[in-house]
Parts: C-alpha cells; sequence; structure tokens
C-alpha cells in the first residue's frame, strides 16, 4: 500500500504580510515593552521575515510611529458640554494616551503626523472652534499650537523624577534677597495636580487664540 506523502514543514505556512498585521505587532512591542525595544528587526522576527520585506508597508521608523500614533487615536471620544469645555477634554485624552507612551510623544514632536485619524483629530478642533466663533485663521495656527503643547506636555513625563526633584530644592531653598521673585510666588510653583494645571495651560492657550488676531 502506498504511503500518505509526509510534509516537510516543522510548521505550518506563514501568514500573508501586511500594514496592518506591521502595526499590530509593532503596537504590541511598545505596549508591553516600550518604544525603546521596537525596530524593524524586532518587528520582523516576530513576524517571522527578514526587515527588508516590512519597508514594503511602511518607509522608515518615523511613519510606522505615526501609524501607531494613528491607532492609539481610535480611543478618542467628543465628550459633552460647550465648545471650549469639549476642545480641552479632546485634548486632554489625546495628552493622557501619549503619557502612556512619552517616547511616541518625543517622537511625534519630530513628526508631522498625518493619518486619517489625526487628520479627523485636526477636523473635529477646527469644528468646535468654528462653534466658539474663532475666525478661521486664528483657529488655523491655534490648533497647531494646541496639539504642540499636548504633546510636548506628554514628551515631558519622559524626564526622571531625580531632575524634577532637584529643581522643586532649588526653588525651595532659593534666597529671598537672590530671587526675589522666585520667593513671591514659591508655593504657587509647583502647586496644583497635573490634570489641574494642564486643563489651566489648555484654557489660557484657547483663550488666547480666540482673542488674538494673526498678524500678516
Amino acid at each position: 500500500m502506498r504511503k500518505a506523502p509526509v510534509s516537510r514543514r516543522d510548521r505550518p505556512a506563514k501568514p500573508p504580510l501586511s500594514r496592518d498585521g506591521v502595526i499590530a505587532v509593532a503596537l504590541r512591542i511598545m505596549q508591553e515593552e516600550g518604544l525603546e525595544k521596537l525596530t524593524m528587526r524586532r518587528v520582523a522576527a516576530e513576524l517571522d521575515t527578514g526587515p527588508a520585506s516590512l519597508y514594503v508597508y511602511v518607509s522608515n521608523m518615523a511613519e510606522l510611529h505615526g501609524a501607531l500614533l494613528d491607532e492609539l487615536l481610535t480611543y478618542l471620544s467628543d465628550m459633552p458640554g460647550s465648545w471650549s469645555d469639549r476642545v480641552v477634554d479632546l485634548l486632554g485624552q489625546y495628552h493622557l494616551i501619549l503619557t502612556k507612551y512619552p517616547g511616541l510623544a518625543r517622537s511625534v514632536l519630530l513628526l508631522r503626523p498625518a493619518g486619517p485619524r489625526y487628520v479627523r483629530l485636526i477636523d473635529t478642533l477646527l469644528g468646535l472652534l468654528h462653534e466658539g466663533g474663532v475666525p478661521p485663521a486664528q483657529a488655523a495656527w491655534g490648533v497647531d499650537l494646541l496639539l504642540q503643547m499636548a504633546t510636548a506636555s506628554a514628551a515631558e513625563h519622559a524626564g526622571d523624577d531625580q531632575s524634577d526633584q532637584q529643581q522643586v530644592e532649588a526653588v525651595r531653598d532659593a534666597d529671598p534677597l537672590d530671587y526675589p521673585n522666585v520667593s513671591r510666588v514659591r508655593d504657587e510653583l509647583f502647586a496644583g495636580t497635573g490634570e489641574q494645571r494642564q486643563r489651566w495651560a489648555f484654557t489660557a492657550l484657547l483663550k488666547g487664540i480666540a482673542t488674538t488676531p494673526r498678524g500678516s
């Protein structure tokens, strides 16, 4: 009797590569191990392929980082309230997402994200500013400023606690004779929770954007 053929493969066939598959693996690595562990070589190893194969789907690490940001923006949602409250809430959500991945926030500062969800975020913010009567020219520049501030604030979380403590101690110990202005507001410099300071900063920026005409 003829024996049934036996495959020489020692594992199942590899699934086909895709952009979505590359991004999904990269997102998992970042979430589990941090952005510093994310390399093309590592993603390729997870997908059982060579790094060169990935460049068909993402041209470089910058594009991959932008795609990761866009994937995370899935979790943004529009909250009820006044137009200004909704702007602050939306920026707060964006900031919170990036504070979980400060390395990605630092990378985004150097990028010009172009994913569809990021463009949707810009469009939503512009719509809210329009609802509040902010002139289009001011809104256009203002959205860029608001997103830069939110991203930079999230990237700041990558700083080490020791440096933060050194600054607190330096301000606390500053001699009033040498630093009279620091001494005058010493207790206020580090007052408030992170969320309180963040909402104040967004609100202050928003009021400035709404009332400051754009120069020629």
